[in-house]
């Protein structure tokens, strides 16, 4: 047994995020899949329901993924015939996705079951507004760590 108190799992920061974050994950993984979505998926869709048209880089650098992840996942969803893909005709090293009626017509689904989460967390709208800061301070502070 360790006297290092810190090491203790409860003591985790990374732990209690990672516990959060699966939680959070599985809600809306069971909410997700009769739409035939899955969570990176549906926050592909986030992104172009905000801004439909990017290009895959603008997608990866919003989502933190890379190429190699965020590409077979975009293969699938096109097959799925949530998106189309396109080359972009003046750099046709760029690939832009767009939504297809298909994907843009699950927004209304989606809304519904964000509306039908944010009643089941047990925080009030403006600490979930204060935590969704935080984490974003601690992300980016992170990311910028990391890339030092």
């Amino acid at each position: 047994m360790t006297a290092d108190k810190t090491l203790s799992l409860d003591h985790q920061l990374c732990f209690a995020l990672y516990a959060a974050s699966n939680a959070m994950t599985r809600l809306y993984r069971d909410r997700l899949e009769p739409l035939g979505l899955t969570y990176p998926q549906y926050l592909v869709m986030l992104i172009l329901w905000e801004q439909d048209g990017l290009a895959i880089k603008t997608l990866g650098e919003r989502l933190h993924l890379d190429s190699g992840t965020l590409t077979p996942m975009l293969k699938r969803m096109e097959q799925a015939g949530l998106v189309a893909r396109s080359r972009d005709p003046a750099d046709e090293r760029q690939v832009t996705i767009r939504l297809t009626p298909q994907g843009r017509a699950l927004e209304a689904q989606v809304a519904a079951i964000q509306r039908d989460l944010s009643c089941l967390l047990p925080l009030e709208p403006k600490d979930i507004a204060r935590l969704r800061a935080e984490l974003r301070g601690l992300a980016a502070g992170l990311i910028a760590r990391d890339s030092d």
